[in-house]
């Protein structure tokens, strides 16, 4: 009897045989502590509260959070849940082993770096996106879709694409179709200040089909530098992208090798980003 706000990424997942193939790829463990974000109506958190020792589930709708404890109330389930109400981005994170999730679509890309920058390091986070923003988590170089969300995740993360899911599988149906992702935090991570990385990778791709030179003479991007390198930009930037061999590269093209050996350069100079 809800009426789900579609405009929040109120899309449940309806479809036992998707929830059950999600539940199986996350290979949840009897001791394992599950985060769930944006749990709606509980068909995911019900089978999960089965098989592991706790799930926190988190959700910014009061009516929603109702109609799960509703679900659980007096079972032998009920004191395996936690919930959360409020919005997760606002929210420090719990412990946990593993994320498995239904997000709504609007919070995708600041919830997956909010996730990776999380410490303690988790498992794995098993996650519904939309199709093309899963896409675009596991997308190479030189491909369509390759993007700082591309390169940013990659460097923090083991990415793999799970499987596609119909929208028809969920009550009301969305716009899109959607897809399951798999992310496996790289422990250790990788020795880089990531703010400083991003800094650098934000530049490149704000026109990633333009040679380095041409995006780092570009009027705007000084706006996007921390002091350090206005003070340095007219001297040693073309310098700097000449001697790494990177001036007439294309961010498209570039792997995160590239990007750690640039990064290196600029930073050799006395050289940083923010």
């Amino acid at each position: 009897g809800i009426l789900f706000n579609t405009g929040a990424g109120q899309h449940i997942l309806k479809n036992p045989l998707v929830v059950n193939s999600i539940i199986e790829k996350a290979a949840l463990r009897r001791t394992d502590v599950i985060l769930e974000v944006g749990p709606g109506t509980g068909n995911l958190t019900v089978k999960m509260l089965e098989k592991v020792k706790k799930v926190i589930a988190c959700e910014i709708d009061p009516r929603l959070v109702g109609e799960l404890q509703k679900r659980v109330q007096g079972t032998c389930l009920a004191n395996k849940l936690e919930i959360k109400v409020g919005d997760i981005l606002k929210t420090d994170l719990p412990f946990f082993d593993a994320c498995v999730a239904n997000l709504p679509y609007q919070i995708s890309s600041p919830f997956v770096f909010k996730l990776l920058l999380h410490r303690p390091f988790f498992r794995c986070a098993i996650l519904m996106f939309q199709r093309e923003f899963a896409l675009r988590l596991v997308a190479k170089p030189g491909t369509k879709l390759y993007c700082r969300l591309s390169i940013n995740t990659q460097l923090l993360a083991r990415v793999d694409h799970l499987m596609k899911v119909g929208k028809n599988n969920f009550r009301p149906p969305p716009k899109v179709e959607s897809s399951v992702v798999r992310i496996e935090p790289k422990n250790p991570p990788p020795p880089i200040n990531f703010q400083e990385w991003d800094g650098l990778v934000r530049i490149a791709f704000v026109r990633k089909n333009k040679t380095l030179s041409a995006a780092f003479k570009s009027s705007a991007v000084e706006q996007l530098l921390d002091h350090n390198y206005r003070i340095h930009c007219s001297l040693h930037n073309t310098t700097v992208l000449k001697n790494t061999g990177y001036s007439e590269k294309r961010a498209r093209s570039m792997d995160i090798d590239d990007f750690i050996r640039l990064l290196h350069g600029f930073n050799s100079e006395g050289i940083h980003f923010s």
